[in-house]
């Protein structure tokens, strides 16, 4: 396990925060999952720098200007649209 335990209470914290609900095993159960995720990352401290290249080469293509869908095309398979634009689910 990490060196920094991941107590039961930022379990919950972090679940509030994504709207998960946890019963008291599941709360245990993650923060165990956690403290091994914090593990990796201690790991992650112990990998050695390298050198890097002083100059980098883009090694993407360069932009060109292509011919696209037409705005029906593009709408076809929404599910749902309006007004000339896809339309998605109300958030809260």
């Amino acid at each position: 396990m990490s060196d920094t335990p991941v107590d039961a209470d930022e379990v919950r914290h972090v679940a509030e925060l994504a709207r998960v609900d946890l019963d008291e095993d599941e709360v245990e159960e993650f923060a165990t999952q956690f403290a091994d995720i914090l593990e990796y990352f201690d790991a992650l401290d112990e990998v050695p720098e390298v050198d890097r290249e002083d100059e980098l080469v883009n090694v993407m293509r360069p932009d060109e200007v292509r011919e696209g869908l037409t705005q029906d095309e593009a709408l076809s398979n929404a599910e749902e649209t309006e007004d000339g634009y896809f339309k998605g689910p109300r958030v809260s």
